[in-house]
């Protein structure tokens, strides 16, 4: 099977198509052939950061094709959507049922990937930052794979006032095009009237402002893989509290909210109160391109591989 691979961490040129067999699954796991795949910032960080190359894994969709031993509820035929935590950018993956969700009839394996993961990190943060009906909320990186579900999902859940922050005026007008009421970008000196709530998916040097804008009493829920530094005394001033939010552990810990989740998504979308966007899609010959796309912050919405 043809596999993307890379033997130094570097940017997007470093990644290359080769051959690998096709592996075959182990207790409890799932052999998909892949039909999409979504590329993801941490993974684009990842290769450039990593000091060793570490396999390419993340959100999948696709047919399973075997199972392995123990496996109950899948069988070959059926059509899913998953996290997968090794090789996935390939044109078959291992996914573990416990990461694994079906597909629903009507639905393609490109909707999935661009539902399903993002939708849950977006629905588990707004989960964490614990809102009450009419609160107000900043979304950060509005205008990526998560932030676009975010802010939609938000005003679904009950949110008064919807506020983006993005980087540049093409991805302000795409976010006031999901439903935003207030779209800022970063550098402006000023991110308007106070948040109840922020959902930070940036970090790094963001997080002064995002904290800034957020009203006495805020919450600022951080899922970023960008890191950061928040001064203790800027929490104090306003009694503003930081959550850090990952959703492996509610994986790990709470599978039945995660498949509720699932439920709720797939509801959103049959019922268009939530629009998953792909921005494009990419054959797997031209990942780098992919990566490079993220890498730029240039998406709005999805960006998908196709093997």
């Amino acid at each position: 099977m043809r596999r993307v691979q890379y033997e130094r961490s570097g940017g997007p040129e470093v990644l290359e198509i080769g051959s690998a067999e096709v592996p075959t699954p182990g207790p409890g796991e799932l052999l998909v052939r892949v039909e999409a795949i979504g590329v993801t910032l941490p993974m684009v960080r990842k290769v450039r950061e990593q000091r060793e190359p570490i396999p390419l894994g993340g959100e999948v969709a696709g047919e399973v094709v075997a199972v392995g031993d123990g496996v109950t509820g899948y069988a070959p035929g059926y059509r899913v959507t998953g996290l997968v935590f090794g090789h996935g950018y390939a044109e078959y993956a291992l996914l573990s049922v416990a990461m694994a969700s079906p597909i629903p009839d009507g639905a393609s394996a490109v909707d999935a990937v661009a539902l399903v993961r993002s939708g849950l990190v977006a629905l588990g943060a707004l989960a964490a930052a614990n809102p009450l009906e009419g609160e107000s909320v900043l979304v950060t990186a509005a205008a990526s794979g998560i932030g676009h579900l975010a802010v939609q999902l938000a005003r679904v859940r009950g949110a008064s006032r919807v506020v983006g922050a993005v980087s540049d005026q093409v991805k302000a007008e795409f976010v006031r095009g999901l439903g935003a009421d207030e779209v800022i970008e970063y550098g402006q000196e000023s991110w308007g009237q106070p948040v109840d709530y922020a959902l930070d998916a940036v970090g790094g040097d963001l997080l002064g402002p995002a904290i800034a804008a957020l009203a006495p009493g805020g919450r600022l829920v951080a899922y970023s893989s960008g890191g950061g530094t928040i001064q203790a005394y800027d929490l104090l001033v306003g009694a503003k509290s930081v959550i850090g939010f990952q959703i492996a552990r509610i994986a790990q810990r709470q599978p039945d909210l995660l498949d509720q989740w699932r439920q709720e998504l797939w509801q959103y979308v049959a019922s268009d109160q939530l629009r998953p966007v792909v921005h494009a899609e990419f054959a797997l010959d031209d990942v780098a391109e992919a990566h490079a796309l993220i890498e730029d912050r240039g998406n709005l919405g999805k960006v998908v591989l196709i093997p």
